[in-house]
């Protein structure tokens, strides 16, 4: 048999395999890709060119303090998983040395990037996936302003207190005129007249 012939063989059968090994890691990291974007609320794309690797590992930090996943893709790979995710848009952005922040916060990556950047000129946010759409740079950078997961939960019970305060404060003086007149409440004229056209405007 000639030995030429098998080494070819063997060669071609090796290339094969070699083949279909790198479209499987390809696959895979698509699936990665593509399983990330699903899972986070918001996704950003930003880029990094002429970040240090001592600034790219203070960002790391600032973006893992808020459990803020950092990674970086080939682009092919990243505008592949974008596209199959209905996202085509987002393909533009995907060029260049790219970087992308997932997170289950809708604004974390806006805020902690743009916050760097202040002081990074390297690093330019450029656009992202939040709750299912894309967006662009403008809306980022609104997303930016708004306060983290903790804060936006302070803010809204703060303002449920302030009625509930209120309503607790009309209901103790009720009670307490309702004691003070033998069990019911005696109503001003004033008041009567004032309500009034309330009454009528209600009707």
């Amino acid at each position: 048999m000639d030995t030429g012939f098998i080494l070819y063989e063997y060669i071609g059968l090796e290339r094969g395999n070699m083949n279909q090994a790198v479209l499987n890691a390809k696959q895979e990291m698509v699936s990665e890709i593509s399983s990330k974007i699903k899972e986070s609320q918001s996704t950003v794309v930003v880029e990094y060119r002429g970040l240090s690797v001592a600034e790219v590992t203070e960002l790391r930090r600032a973006l893992r303090a808020e459990d803020v996943d950092f990674k970086v893709y080939k682009n092919t790979m990243a505008q592949r998983a974008v596209d199959e995710l209905g996202f085509a848009e987002l393909k533009e952005s995907l060029k260049g040395p790219n970087a992308m922040a997932f997170s289950k916060d809708a604004t974390a990556p806006a805020r902690i990037l743009s916050k760097f950047a202040k002081n990074h000129k390297a690093l330019v946010l450029k656009s992202g996936i939040v709750e299912g759409k894309e967006v662009d740079l403008d809306t980022l950078k609104e997303l930016a302003n708004l306060p983290n997961r903790d804060g936006m939960l302070s803010m809204l019970l703060s303002c449920l207190q302030s009625p509930v305060r209120s309503f607790a404060c009309v209901v103790k003086a009720v009670a307490d005129a309702k004691e003070a007149n033998g069990g019911e409440v005696a109503v001003a004229p004033e008041a009567t007249e004032e309500a009034a056209p309330e009454t009528a405007a209600a009707e």
